[in-house]
């Protein structure tokens, strides 16, 4: 294995070295490219679609259009065809038709804009990166758009506590790489680092791939800024730790998929850079042997362990056919990626040996390699980061993001495969074992209503069921709003219900989404 001394030659033997797998992708980068959404047909109209009525909203007039360049001349855009990208979701599933899109770049002129739209009772949706998959980031109708992409100064950083202040609309990539030349880093990491705005990943509460050793945004985020439907601005910027005044308003935004407000700075509290990091892709025969893999990785890497994540053989197969990946390990019907990251490369290396020696001994593991050098290791993250870009070449794809116990993650993959039988393409599974997290993926040729009555509320159903969560990380958006009771009781969804009602009276902020309507 790369750099690693392992005393087992059982394990010398097996595990193999990754020498044919060069980084040659760069950066991963989300949405699709250009070129592949070009490429692809519009998808309906998502009213069309869903059969959604439009709320009695008022309409963009071109009193309207003037007011808006009085607050942010040369920044609002009407043209068509420089609208259409921000009208369809990514997955390009879902597709409205907003006739305008502004983009501030301060909070006083996002104040400006939701304090004119209250009055007016025009309906608005904010915008980030438009990573999303369920729908959240893109109007239903021709709700008014408001882009992040100018708010993209980081404010402050502290290089001694760590505090991190910046603009929502910085990338997440683009604050990786300045935190990282300081000897910090996010405590976030996503497949769609190179395009997601931090701003929407707050309001998604994203989870992503390191959660295991960082925890969630609602433990790392100290504060953060929003300009409320009426135009006011909410200051919770706190940079301090600890701050036991009172209730945490702050978490109500993170998660609110902007339907409270729009989040236009926050603060985060960032770890160190780690200077060792270590990657291991291994190949497992059942999804048994994953589990065990994962608690004998948690048991002796303990505090070095930064993420674990599993992938089926479908996926795999995904990368491979359609981004020409390559697998480095023979045909396995599993395979885990485990990454360490730490402080005294020779502490780990030595715990990574133990943990491997065992894992190959106990018969866990059939296959593995292992890479320190940070090309090898960027290719062994891309197999498992660029499943979804894969899928998205495959067909139509309806996504799942569930949790549920880690006994029973695989086998709603398993029942849904047998369920769909030759109905569907490919039905893919693969996720984050850290934190229970399945990705459920189906694709299909084109979008099917007997497939989705075949899926829906059957992946819902069993999820409650098993006392799962029908969203782990994606949010709620437009897709999964009225299904939230799979998740929440009647009375939590009726205090949601309250507190929209209280701080957005007229339903201006992306409506349709996230919170059903009151009955």
């Amino acid at each position: 294995m790369n750099g690693l001394k392992v005393g087992s030659r059982r394990l010398q033997d097996t595990m193999r070295i990754l020498r044919r797998v060069e980084c040659r992708w760069g950066q991963i980068h989300l949405p699709l490219s250009c070129r592949f959404m070009s490429q692809a047909k519009d998808p309906p109209l998502t009213a069309d679609r869903y059969r959604v009525s439009r709320l009695p909203f008022s309409e963009v007039s071109m009193q309207d259009l003037r007011h808006f360049q009085k607050i942010m001349p040369g920044r609002v855009v009407t043209d068509e065809d420089d609208l259409k990208a921000h009208n369809i979701d990514w997955l390009r599933t879902v597709r409205g038709h907003s006739k305008v899109l502004l983009k501030p770049r301060t909070t006083e002129e996002v104040s400006k804009i939701l304090e004119y739209c209250n009055d007016r009772g025009l309906a608005v949706t904010p915008q980030g990166g438009n990573t999303g998959l369920v729908g959240g980031s893109v109007p239903v109708f021709d709700e008014i758009l408001i882009s992040t992409a100018l708010m993209d100064q980081v404010i402050s950083f502290d290089d001694v506590s760590g505090a991190l202040v910046c603009q929502a609309g910085c990338v997440l990539e683009s604050l990786s790489q300045y935190l990282g030349e300081r000897s910090y880093s996010m405590p976030l990491d996503l497949g769609a680092k190179g395009s997601c705005h931090i701003g929407g990943n707050l309001a998604t509460n994203a989870g992503g791939l390191r959660l295991l050793r960082y925890g969630s945004l609602r433990g790392t985020v100290l504060g953060l800024e929003a300009v409320l439907p009426d135009g006011s601005i909410l200051n919770c910027l706190n940079t301090l730790r600890k701050d036991n005044t009172g209730y945490d308003i702050k978490q109500l935004f993170i998660g609110s998929e902007g339907t409270l407000g729009i989040i236009t700075a926050l603060s985060v509290m960032c770890p160190r850079k780690p200077s060792a990091v270590n990657v291991a892709l291994l190949g497992c025969e059942h999804f048994s042997k994953v589990l065990q893999v994962f608690t004998l990785c948690r048991d002796q890497l303990g505090e070095i362990l930064s993420a674990c994540e599993f992938m089926d053989s479908e996926s795999m197969r995904m990368v491979q056919t359609h981004l020409k990946l390559t697998n480095p390990l023979p045909d396995n019907a599993f395979y885990v990626l485990v990454e360490t990251s730490g402080c005294c490369g020779k502490h780990d290396e030595e715990k990574l040996n133990i943990f491997l020696e065992k894992a190959m001994n106990f018969g866990f593991v059939t296959s593995g390699t292992v890479a320190t050098d940070q090309g090898k290791i960027m290719s062994l993250w891309a197999l498992r980061e660029r499943i979804t870009e894969a899928l998205a070449h495959d067909g139509y794809v309806y996504k799942y993001d569930l949790s549920m116990p880690l006994e029973k993650l695989y086998t709603l993959v398993e029942e849904t495969r047998s369920r769909l039988g030759s109905s569907a393409q490919c039905v893919v599974g693969y996720g984050h074992l850290g934190d229970g997290n399945l990705h459920l993926n189906v694709t299909a040729k084109s979008h099917n209503d007997a497939l989705l009555s075949a899926l829906e509320p059957f992946v819902y159903e069993w999820t409650s069921k098993h006392s799962g969560s029908i969203s782990a990380e994606h949010g709620l958006g437009f897709k999964k709003r009225d299904h939230i009771y799979y998740s929440k009781s009647r009375g939590a969804v009726h205090i949601m219900q309250q507190l929209k009602n209280m701080l957005d009276p007229k339903g201006i902020m992306n409506p349709y989404k996230t919170i059903p309507p009151a009955e």
